[in-house]
């Protein structure tokens, strides 16, 4: 089994099993925003795989290493954010808890963000806007401040009136795509958007009583991202249409068990006079283009 812990296996022990689940999709999550755990923060996940210590004891472990220390390079201030959330996704996914309630994504946020984001769980402030490599320079269009609180309360809400039972495997992978990508399309974070969707979307699935591979997050979370942005974008001028083919593929590899080829390039928009922004492909991401 794939893992950058080492040749770990899961044994019939289901909590072992689930420690290393947790961890790669903990670790896998931070190429999203192209950042890498460091060493330690690896070291401290295979104790906690392993049985040695709790993740209560992990993330304590974590947050002393970096508490004791100046963070005076880029590096070192990428490492923090990255170790710091891998721990606490690992903690989170760890909880069977879940309820579906407006206020579970600022929730999320926060426990994903402490002492990482002095605004972890606030809702940004500001309208922002972010150039995508997949859109060759562009960028989705995001729900403007004043209106985030009441478009997550309304996307919940109409969420929570589905009914998932009469639904046919595709057709509940359809509207599981079409709701997470308008909860994303929401940007309601400064910064962590995608690695809170992500959490809640698996935390959601498993409340719904899905079997969740966690491989796809593991492997090709950045795929994840520009599949989410693929699912927002429409352009009238160019004739881009928003597409959630690719979103679709990925929750079928994810809850179907099916193989769709999760190539970064197969969503780059087709050739503008745009220049193709390079300075967000991560060292995971050229892996999988």
């Amino acid at each position: 089994m794939w893992s950058e812990f080492g040749e770990y296996t899961p044994d019939t022990e289901p909590e072992g099993a689930q420690r290393l689940y947790v961890w790669q999709m903990a670790v896998g999550l931070q190429a999203v925003d192209g950042l890498k755990p460091s060493d330690f923060l690896l070291q401290t996940a295979r104790r906690n795989i392993a049985g040695d210590i709790g993740i209560d004891e992990a993330r304590r472990l974590v947050y002393e290493y970096y508490d004791k220390r100046e963070l005076r390079t880029a590096q070192e201030r990428a490492e923090n954010e990255a170790d710091k959330v891998s721990a606490n996704i690992a903690k989170l996914l760890g909880e069977r808890s879940f309820k579906l309630f407006p206020g579970i994504i600022r929730g999320i946020h926060q426990r994903l963000f402490e002492g990482v984001y002095s605004f972890a769980g606030e809702y940004r402030k500001v309208d922002i806007s972010k150039k995508e490599w997949v859109l060759r320079g562009d960028s989705v269009l995001y729900c403007i401040a004043p209106m985030i609180a009441e478009s997550v309360n309304w996307d919940i809400e109409q969420e929570l009136k589905r009914d998932y039972i009469a639904c046919s495997m595709p057709q509940a992978v359809e509207q599981i795509a079409k709701f997470i990508a308008g909860l994303w399309q929401i940007h309601p974070f400064r910064e962590g958007n995608t690695r809170t969707m992500a959490v809640f979307l698996i935390k959601y699935l498993r409340y719904m009583g899905f079997e969740v591979d966690n491989t796809p997050f593991a492997r090709h979370s950045w795929y994840f991202r520009n599949a989410l942005v693929r699912a927002n974008y429409y352009n009238k001028q160019k004739g881009i249409q928003k597409d959630s083919t690719y979103l679709i593929r990925f929750l079928r590899n994810l809850l179907m068990g099916e193989s769709h080829e999760l190539k970064n390039r197969y969503l780059l928009l087709p050739d503008t006079d745009a220049p193709v922004a390079t300075e967000q492909v991560t060292e995971q991401a050229r892996r999988n283009l």
